[in-house]
């Protein structure tokens, strides 16, 4: 017994029931392209091809929804660090004007005494 609890346990049984199914859901295609009518046997294998399909998508699916769940935590870590390096940008660009004008302010003064 697999004591494996993840999961991928129904979706390996998903598989194998799609691999037993799609031999007779190529027979059922191939009769029907022929112009033949379809049993009921026929329309419950193709109804059971397609809810294991759909099956299989949902799981894909909600593995995509945790993908972009995930990726928004990180976007949302990435725009802090982002607004962090913006707002040292913004301090060190100030200081260095008020130096400047500083800077200016001391030379102007200095200027006008001569």
């Amino acid at each position: 017994m697999d004591t494996d609890k993840t999961p991928l346990n129904k979706t390996k049984v998903d598989d194998m029931l799609i691999e037993m199914i799609t031999p007779k859901v190529k027979e059922i295609e191939e009769k029907f392209g022929r112009g033949e009518g379809l049993t009921q046997a026929d329309i419950h294998t193709l109804l059971k091809s397609q809810y294991n399909h759909i099956n299989h998508l949902d799981l894909k699916l909600n593995e995509v929804v945790a993908d972009v769940a995930s990726l928004k935590g990180e976007f949302e870590l990435l725009k802090k660090d982002i607004e962090i390096i913006i707002q040292k940008a913004l301090n060190k660009n100030m200081m260095t004007l008020i130096i400047v004008m500083g800077a200016f302010l001391t030379l102007s003064k200095i200027i006008d005494k001569f």
